[in-house]
């Protein structure tokens, strides 16, 4: 056999047995390495190719040699599962790099990083200033991960007090101006829902690069010609703009009327729709 069809067929079996053996390992093996993993990665890439050019040995004992060190991480991983003592000890455990605004040099010489270092996994998570930080640690993946100070945080619906609704995945229902027939049904939908929804835009579904439903039937369009607007569905914030409309209309009703039996009515279907509204509005305002 010729050497260079005897490569190719090897460099393809052994790109087939490391597939299957990196399926077999999982999918932290090629997100998050821990060192022993990372040394694992290496070997494998290396006996990988031995398999491939090496033409004087045999092929089958860098598969074997593949197979012990797949074994190997397996059983390796099997143990971090079962022991905390064997995580420490594998993975080492994660370093506290920053305290009440406070950098631990000790620590950061223990982790052999540097101030420049520091700053710069700091401005990736756009903190600037060590003093907004109240708590970083280096986790032992490597990467640094931060907590900034109450004052510091970003504002949200929870520190106002205000309840905003669920929100599920939106799906998919147009890609490269085709239409998924699959993420509609998922929603309870049809071709004839989206075609109205479409025409409502103004817009046909050949120009449509990507179009997705939220979990509230609410179509999103994003366009092949990135110059044209389309606006954005407006249907919930209508709605709570009636309610609200009807509420005020209703209040007004009841003062203004001179009959007791209508105010007390009126009053009475106000309070009802204005808790109602408090009701529904979690899902409106999203």
């Amino acid at each position: 056999m010729p050497d260079w069809l005897e490569i190719s067929l090897r460099t393809l079996l052994s790109l087939i047995v490391l597939f299957l053996l990196t399926k077999l390992l999982g999918k932290r093996q090629v997100s998050q390495l821990s060192f022993f993993e990372y040394i694992t990665g290496i070997t494998i890439g290396s006996l990988a190719a031995y398999i491939s050019l090496d033409l004087e040995a045999n092929w089958y004992l860098g598969i074997v040699s593949l197979a012990v060190w797949v074994l190997a991480s397996l059983g390796i991983e099997f143990l971090q599962l079962k022991s905390k003592s064997a995580r420490n000890w594998i993975d080492s455990k994660a370093t506290v790099l920053i305290k009440d605004g406070k950098i631990l040099e000790d620590n950061m010489k223990k982790e052999r990083l540097t101030t420049d270092e520091l700053l710069e996994q700091l401005r990736k998570r756009s903190v600037f200033k060590t003093a907004d930080v109240e708590f970083a640690i280096m986790e032992p993946s490597g990467d640094i991960n931060v907590l900034l100070k109450k004052e510091h945080q970003p504002l949200t619906p929870a520190h106002l007090g205000i309840k905003v609704g669920p929100e599920q995945e939106p799906q998919a229902v147009i890609m490269d101006g085709n239409i998924m027939d699959e993420p509609l049904a998922t929603l309870g939908l049809s071709r004839q829902w989206l075609q109205t929804e479409l025409e409502k835009t103004g817009v046909t579904v050949e120009n449509v690069y990507l179009g997705q439903v939220d979990s509230y039937g609410q179509l999103y369009v994003d366009l092949y010609d990135d110059q044209l607007q389309v606006p954005e569905p407006q249907q919930k914030a209508s709605l709570l703009a009636v309610l609200k409309k009807c509420e005020a209309d209703l209040e007004m009703f009841a003062l203004t009327t001179k009959d007791q039996q209508a105010k007390n009515m009126y009053g009475q279907c106000s309070k009802q729709l204005e808790k109602m509204i408090q009701d529904v509005k979690p899902s409106l305002i999203r």
